[in-house]
């Protein structure tokens, strides 16, 4: 049944890892939903653009479409081609989701566990689950050319969007708790997954 629904090629152990590694970062409440890449907090760099609520908005919504196509390409590429994806990408997104909202419920406090669904939040799952729809009808070349671009764009717009005011304070009730140890794991695998996603799209590239 394994074989059956993954890809058959030498690389999809790399790519399944990478996919728990994505849903592990789904744990860390202060970061956008889905996501990754974000270096500021870990080399001390101020945003590029200040916060205000319409420049936030733009952005986050930018970030979570950019990742929504990046993570389902990403998917796609270590299921097989008779794999049902337009069933089985809706239910992984949704498990991300969950595990976002139970993380922020169970870390933070359950009056945070909607945090993330914000204006921003709501369209660029809209729009990133529309252009995935789209892009899943690509040639295999172009899905994970695509995937490369838009976990590029993705991590630049992460690193200069402005800080989330609910990030900060999510942030502080979080490291009052007794998870210090796994606050810090989470946000070291939400900062570097993309630059470990990106040489597996090069080596999938290279073999198509």
């Amino acid at each position: 049944m394994q074989q059956q629904r993954l890809a058959p090629t030498r690389h999809v152990e790399y790519g399944l890892t990478l996919i728990g590694l994505w849903l592990l970062t789904q744990l860390s409440p202060e970061t956008i939903l889905f996501g990754a890449g974000d270096l500021r907090q870990l080399f001390n760099i101020t945003p590029a653009v200040r916060y205000a609520a319409p420049s936030f908005f733009v952005m986050e919504t930018g970030i979570i479409v950019c990742n929504t196509i990046a993570i389902g390409l990403i998917v796609g590429t270590i299921l097989s081609a008779n794999s049902p994806l337009y069933r089985t990408l809706p239910w992984f997104f949704v498990a991300a989701i969950l595990i976002r909202t139970l993380a922020a419920a169970i870390l933070v406090g359950p009056q945070t566990s909607l945090a993330w669904l914000t204006p921003g939040a709501g369209l660029g799952i809209l729009i990133g689950g529309m252009v995935l729809s789209l892009a899943l009808l690509l040639p295999v070349p172009l899905r994970i050319a695509l995937a490369g671009v838009s976990l590029m764009a993705g991590t630049v717009l992460v690193n200069i969007a402005p800080f989330n005011p609910y990030s900060a304070a999510a942030l502080a009730a979080w490291r009052q708790g007794h998870f210090l140890n796994f606050n810090g794991l989470t946000r070291l695998a939400a900062s570097f997954w993309p630059f470990l996603a990106l040489p597996y799209l090069i080596l999938l590239g290279r073999r198509t």
